[in-house]
């Protein structure tokens, strides 16, 4: 409704009554209302005067209780009010309705206080007792000079609210013809002025749906038809440039619609005039959200642009390898001079090499990291061949310490090999998971039974934590636990003597979560990040033994699950890794 110009003209209008009328009708009321309880409050303080001269007597004479509520009473019924009497102290000692040894003490009242301070007091309070407004005036009872007591008297003020609420109803019904009338007035006028801008409307709207040759003739001299004039000129401008650039654009569509490469054209505002669909996904943009705009706020790559402010200056065709962004994007762009545009126009081409460069330096990090792992124990038996070659044969219990050693080494080449192997094949997806439910115990104490003899050699305490009631985890119970065991001797090796490793499990949500948490040499913030790299170690904290995979094949072993593996620790305090497996449930 509010997008109809006619709506919009009529609706403030008729709010704007609505709200003058609510605000006269509040504010009559109020007036209403103090001016019938002003009139109320003087008539019942001249009344409840003559009442304390009234009751003087009976305060200061010999007079019971009852004999008080007795009076009050009949006064009551002669001014039609309830009438309470009240000591100077506050005491309740006379009251026509209610039962005063039940009152509290009224001195504290605002009636009492007002007539304690000015000589007469009044206040209009809500009743809880009766559930409606009540008046109350009170004046002292004076014994000559001296304060006696007080008298007070309570009148409802129902009538007054009754007589309040008629006339509001009034005004407010006034108010509603009012704004009934405002509204066809408003809609009438609203009308007249939203059917030219109709007519503009359904005119560009078939100029849009390609009738180009529609125009709207202007009926009057105002604004409106100014506007009309206007919009009759841009489509004759629109009409012109439509058909240069269908013209250009057939030239242009097949070649660029079909290229693999990403190509843009940017004017010398640097303004992106042309940009085709493999640019525009290089680019996680649209093609109407990249015309017209910035060369800068299409790319959003500081690499990129960086290159091209660099070809603005005078020169030929520029090439550039750029990696880009944390995303490790590998591209090669082309920056080309537009000799027939202006000075700063050029054609960019962007191809993706990112692909090509990844698998590069996967082989390349691949061929390194073996090369460097093998390096030691090759060197190592090298070294032991030498020496039994030339010196140990006289001695064999020499020869037999270094074939021993030689015996380790062939060990650690078989390890690297067998987990190299185990790693490509899990990544791979040749060693498919068979998921089953499966208690977490039956996962977590074979390995923990299995390696509890080296950390006793170790001199490391190993505890286990298994709360009842833990939900099954859906998961291949022999990976899980090559998992577990690969974090557990990963915890033993790397905790010194008199140290502690706590393996423990506990459910968050859906899932189960398992950790590891040693008192070990930790990890620096540094390293942490890279510790489930393929042949990682730690310069100071994990450069001692292994392979660097059982912590990689740990991770892929979680994700092909669908779980989580990360880890925490602080240098010289100990690390916990944990991971995630998703319950049976």
């Amino acid at each position: 409704m509010l997008s109809s110009t006619r709506w919009r003209i009529a609706i403030p209008y008729t709010v704007l009554i609505a709200l003058l009328v609510l605000g006269l009708t509040l504010y009559l009321s109020h007036v209403v209302r103090g001016a019938y309880i002003g009139e109320l409050e003087s008539r019942l303080t001249d009344e409840v005067e003559l009442l304390a001269d009234a009751l003087l007597a009976y305060v200061i004479g010999p007079y019971s209780g009852e004999d008080l509520d007795v009076a009050a009473q009949g006064y009551a019924e002669m001014v039609g009010a309830r009438i309470t009497v009240i000591a100077a102290d506050g005491t309740v000692i006379g009251e026509s309705h209610e039962d005063r040894s039940q009152m509290e003490n009224h001195l504290y009242r605002p009636e009492v206080q007002g007539a304690l301070s000015h000589g007469q007091g009044s206040s209009v309070r809500f009743s809880r007792t009766l559930g409606y407004d009540m008046l109350y005036v009170a004046v002292p009872i004076l014994d000559g000079p001296d304060v006696v007591g007080f008298v007070r008297v309570a009148l409802s003020l129902q009538q007054v609210e009754a007589s309040v609420g008629r006339l509001r109803w009034a005004i407010f019904g006034a108010g509603l013809i009012a704004a009934a009338v405002a509204v066809v007035v408003a809609i009438a006028v609203a009308e007249r002025t939203a059917r030219p801008i109709r007519a503009l409307t359904r005119v560009a709207e078939r100029m849009a749906q390609g009738e180009l040759g529609v125009r709207l003739f202007p009926t009057s001299s105002d604004e409106i038809g100014h506007l009309t004039r206007a919009f009759n000129h841009m489509a004759d401008q629109l009409e012109d440039k439509l058909t240069d650039l269908g013209d250009e654009r057939a030239q242009l569509a097949a070649v660029l619609e079909s290229m693999a490469d990403g190509v843009l054209i940017v004017d010398e505002e640097s303004r992106v005039e042309l940009i085709n669909p493999a640019a525009a996904q290089l680019l996680g943009t649209s093609a109407t959200g990249a015309l017209g705009r910035s060369f800068a706020q299409v790319t959003r790559h500081h690499e990129v642009i960086d290159f091209w402010r660099n070809c603005q200056e005078p020169g030929g065709e520029r090439i550039g390898l750029l990696e880009i962004g944390p995303e490790a994007l590998f591209w090669r762009v082309i920056v080309t001079p537009l000799e027939e545009h202006e000075k700063g126009a050029c054609l960019v081409i962007l191809q993706d090499l990112t692909e090509m460069h990844r698998l590069q330096t996967m082989r390349q990090d691949f061929i390194g990291n073996v090369s460097h792992e093998l390096r030691t124990p090759l060197a190592s038996l090298r070294a032991l061949v030498e020496t039994l070659r030339d010196a140990a044969q006289q001695d064999p219990a020499a020869a037999k310490r270094f074939l021993d050693l030689m015996d380790t080494e062939v060990d650690a080449l078989t390890q690297i090999v067998q987990e190299s192997l185990e790693l490509s094949r899990i990544e791979s997806g040749r060693a498919p998971l068979r998921l089953s439910p499966t208690p977490v115990s039956e996962v977590i104490l074979p390995v923990v039974e299995r390696l509890r003899p080296q950390a006793e050699r170790a001199g490391v305490t190993l505890h286990c934590t298994l709360p009842d009631g833990l939900a099954d985890v859906l998961a291949d119970e022999e990976r899980v636990r090559q998992a577990v065991s690969n974090l557990l001797h990963n915890a033993i090796k790397f905790t010194p003597p008199g140290g502690e490793i706590q393996i423990s499990a506990e459910q968050v949500a859906d899932e189960l979560v398992i950790s590891v948490r040693d008192t070990g040499v930790g990890i620096s913030s540094e390293d942490l990040p890279r510790v489930f790299e393929r042949f990682y170690k730690a310069d100071r904290a994990r450069s001692s033994s292994g392979t660097g995979l059982g912590l990689a094949i740990a991770k892929h072993i979680v994700q092909g699950h669908g779980g989580r593996i990360w880890a925490q620790s602080t240098e010289g305090r100990g690390s916990t890794f944990s991971f995630s497996l998703p319950t049976a449930n």
